[in-house]
């Protein structure tokens, strides 16, 4: 768990999260405002997360927008972003790429402009080229993102480094979580990612349950509370216009993701092996932001698991009140 004394130093401290409604920002959010932060989020979600935040309903694209809402900030949470299946963002390569390139520009200058003392931007695993194991170290420029819009999270921490470079700017952190999940998700059936998918077809009683694969493909999954605060560890401690990591410190076969929902929930399943199960192993390598910024995840995914559909259930159609860039 985070520190009370790091909590703490963001009492009354003026503080904006993009992308606020969001599953890494609601979090953000609450742990902030439970501290005595003066929150502002900024979100086209018609959503209410907090009682004690201003909810400004604003497009990020707009940078007349993003100088606006910079203004007078002591911090800045930018975790603004557009999340999908891998299917409909390689569908929609435009709608996906396009929104989070300007977004990110647009915010980056703006806290810049304005001089906020300390902003952190949320960029993604899909940044890094194909691998099993991610590490900070193996990172290179020239190399190819695992997927398109990693180019457009890519250069955003180009901007940054820019900074530094151009500005003497160390006041902007990076951090690179892997697949998030947890109370807030993304559980839009036509372009969800694995976990949401799975609750909502277990809850409308899909039988069986079909999954893609042998059930071998290893991924890392984090939950948003313990992504949360990495995020405010990282702009606490600061990463020096690097990146840090964020993820569960742990790769779990789909098969055990699978088996873990089983463990609480009644529903039958079965592994389709002609259907591809996609790179066999992902995951991050965390002792960087470990040692860096004191990040410590301590969610279990069983627990993690069940705070999720416990939010699921009570809140099966919050997705229709957000915003969808693939529509």
């Amino acid at each position: 768990m985070i520190q009370d004394k790091i909590l703490k130093s963001f009492d009354k401290k003026n503080v904006l999260v993009t992308g606020g409604t969001g599953l890494i920002g609601r979090q953000v959010t609450g742990l902030l405002c439970n501290v005595g932060a003066n929150v502002k989020i900024v979100s086209l979600d018609k959503i209410t997360v907090h009682p004690d935040t201003e909810h400004v309903y604003g497009d990020l694209t707009n940078f007349v927008f993003c100088q606006e809402i910079a203004n007078d900030m002591d911090f800045v949470f930018h975790l603004a972003g557009i999340k999908g299946s891998a299917s409909v963002t390689e569908k929609k390569l435009a709608s996906h790429f396009v929104p989070i390139l300007m977004m990110n520009t647009n915010i980056l200058e703006a806290c810049r402009i304005n001089r906020v003392k300390k902003t952190v931007y949320t960029s993604s695993i899909g940044v890094y080229s194909d691998a099993e194991i991610f590490r900070e170290s193996d990172y290179k420029l020239d190399s190819i993102p695992m997927d398109f819009a990693g180019w457009a999270k890519r250069m955003a921490e180009l901007q940054i480094y820019a900074y530094k470079v151009q500005y003497n700017l160390d006041n902007f952190s990076i951090v690179r979580p892997c697949n998030v999940y947890g109370p807030g998700d993304n559980f839009d059936p036509n372009n969800a990612m694995v976990i949401p998918s799975l609750m909502h077809r277990i809850y409308h009683k899909e039988d069986p349950v079909v999954i893609w694969g042998d059930g071998t493909a290893i991924r890392d999954f984090a939950y948003s509370r313990d992504v949360a605060e990495g995020v405010i560890l990282a702009l606490y401690y600061g990463t020096k216009s690097s990146f840090v990591n964020l993820g569960s410190g742990k790769g779990y076969p789909i098969k055990e993701l699978v088996e873990t929902l089983h463990s609480f929930l009644d529903f039958n399943y079965k592994f389709d092996i002609t259907k591809p199960s996609g790179f066999p192993k992902r995951v991050m390598d965390i002792s960087l932001a470990k040692r860096l910024i004191h990040y410590n995840p301590t969610t279990t995914l069983l627990d993690g698991l069940k705070e999720t559909w416990n939010w699921y259930v009570k809140n099966q159609d919050e997705y229709l009140a957000k915003k969808n860039y693939f529509k």
